[in-house]
């Protein structure tokens, strides 16, 4: 019961809803001053009178009296442990009035007495203020000096944005679980030039309240979305509270949706999820148009002052210059990486095509004193082997390379003078020529007499010197080279070779076949295109040497 009693004197402190001033038991600290009041009197009550514990004698009036009375009051300055007891109040000489005064001392290590911790319990997540409960009966009240404020007796509480005091209030920002605690209020008391320290002890303690929790806006989220002209945009704000009793409302740049266009009509929903309320307010835009390019701003509000607001923008799409930069970068290379291609598939037919269109140019650049534009050396009377380059030389390759492209040829067996020193023909031939046409054949038993040695030995010496004359090679069937000598080996690496596989059909004699235009490819600039009429060769008899390919 005496429990109750203290609760119900400290609401009474802290909020002053009640009279503090009646027959309930009054605690004090030992050491510190204080004051019994006596109840139904009051300031204007002129003959207040207190006796102890059923005695007739009245408590002394001098203020230099440890306990004196002045006015309706019973001072206790400062209090001591024998001092707890009953007192008694009489005002005009009526009925006696008892009050019960008990002390208590300080527990061992503490700045209070649990048994006189004042509880305060507030919610989490709020703004609150703790009053120190110093009553407000201390006579002047300028005696009292500022209150200081501690946590845990020793820690003084600094002034910031969390914590700010002012008089006897303590306000506390945003409370967490780490403000709870004991705080401890201290004022001091001057009476006649002695001063007293007034302490009091609060336990604050936390509890969860929806109503301070503040709603969650899940959308939007302060972004801006893009929409097409014509298209069909949602406008959603959903909002996860613990409280139903919200205000959701849109505006559109300041001004409400439905004042800003009449077709905003807005759609309120409400549902429970998991212990929380599921509210929110939606319309459609079912076409978008020039004007529906805005800020649109939902703000959620409550009872409890709680307010909020979020907003989404609604943009015209931006250009794809991705796009464009991609196409504008990869064209570039397409162009070159086809360009490298069609080169290296064509290669052949290009350069063809070039110096034919160019011809008029090509033939006033002629100007190096060359009088043949080839020279042709094969191996001659090679009539034990199986392959006769005879009729290549002397016939396909004069009618398709001087006939139908115009190049002028000086072939060993055909247009050197009987009687004429060998090396000599063959080094003038070649110092006078622009190309060297050697003609292979597959056949090792032709060795002997594939290309005189002289002959031989002066064109590959003249082939091997950097930058001397260019040589066309001409297998007139495949060819194994292992056993073909260095020479020639050297010259396949370095310049290639050409494969006849031809017959003497009209197609494979047409400078526009295949063979041919890799032919003249190797060969320099013709001073004339090539002639579409050719001469057929005239028919062999079954006994003369055919060519096998």
């Amino acid at each position: 019961m005496v429990s109750v009693l203290r609760f119900t004197c400290w609401i009474s402190l802290v909020y002053s809803t009640v009279n503090c001033c009646s027959q309930m038991p009054v605690l004090m600290t030992v050491g510190e001053p204080g004051s019994l009041c006596c109840p139904g009197a009051s300031k204007q009550s002129n003959n207040v009178t207190w006796y102890r514990n059923g005695s007739t004698i009245p408590i002394s009036t001098s203020n230099y009296s440890r306990i004196h009375q002045q006015g309706e009051f019973l001072w206790f300055i400062p209090t001591s442990m024998e001092d707890a007891g009953i007192y008694e109040c009489s005002v005009n000489g009526s009925k006696r009035i008892a009050r019960r005064l008990e002390i208590f001392k300080n527990h061992d290590g503490l700045c209070f007495n649990r048994n006189t911790v004042f509880l305060e319990r507030v919610p989490l997540r709020s703004n609150r203020k703790l009053t120190c409960p110093i009553e407000n009966n201390f006579g002047n009240p300028k005696a009292l000096s500022r209150v200081q404020w501690y946590r845990e007796c020793s820690h003084r509480l600094r002034e910031d944005k969390k914590y700010h005091s002012y008089d006897k209030y303590l306000v506390i920002n945003q409370t967490t679980e780490e403000d709870k605690g004991m705080y401890l209020c201290q004022a001091q008391f001057t009476y006649m030039e002695k001063q007293y320290n007034v302490s009091r002890a609060i336990n604050l303690t936390l509890f969860v309240s929806y109503a301070n929790i503040p709603p969650n806006i899940t959308y939007p989220r302060n972004h801006s979305i893009e929409a097409e002209l014509g298209s069909h945009v949602l406008m959603d704000c959903n909002v996860s509270t613990y409280v139903d009793d919200l205000i959701i409302y849109w505006e559109v740049n300041g001004t409400h949706a439905e004042d800003f266009n009449s077709l905003y009509k807005a759609h309120l929903y409400r549902r429970r999820h998991s212990g929380k309320w599921i509210v929110g307010a939606k319309f459609n835009i079912s076409e978008m148009k020039s004007e529906d390019y805005e800020k649109f701003t939902c703000f959620v509000s409550s009872a409890v002052t709680f307010r909020s607001s979020a907003y989404i923008v609604l943009n015209r799409p931006a250009l794809n210059i991705q796009g464009y930069l991609i196409g504008g970068l990869a064209s570039p290379l397409f162009v070159i990486l086809a360009s490298v291609l069609i080169y290296k598939f064509f290669k052949v037919d290009i350069v063809l095509w070039y110096r034919d269109s160019c011809q008029p140019l090509l033939r006033k650049e002629i100007s190096d004193g060359k009088l043949y534009d080839a020279c042709v050396l094969y191996p001659k009377d090679a009539t034990n082997c199986s392959y006769s380059p005879d009729i290549f030389v002397l016939k396909v390759l004069p009618d398709v390379l001087e006939k139908q492209c115009g190049y002028n040829l000086f072939i060993f067996g055909r247009d050197d003078l009987p009687g004429q020193a060998v090396v000599n023909t063959v080094d003038e031939t070649i110092k006078q020529s622009r190309r060297m046409i050697i003609v292979l054949l597959p056949d090792l038993s032709c060795s002997s007499t594939q290309i005189e040695a002289s002959e031989q030995q002066i064109a590959v010496y003249r082939a091997l010197i950097p930058d001397e004359i260019k040589v066309i090679l001409i297998e007139l069937d495949k060819i194994d080279y292992t056993n073909m000598p260095e020479s020639i080996k050297y010259l396949k690496q370095k310049h290639g070779v050409l494969m006849w596989r031809g017959d003497f059909s009209e197609e494979s004699q047409m400078a526009t076949s295949r063979f041919w235009k890799n032919m003249r490819y190797q060969m320099p600039a013709s001073q004339s295109p090539p002639s579409s009429d050719f001469h057929l060769l005239p028919e062999f008899s079954k006994s003369a040497p055919v060519l096998k390919g």
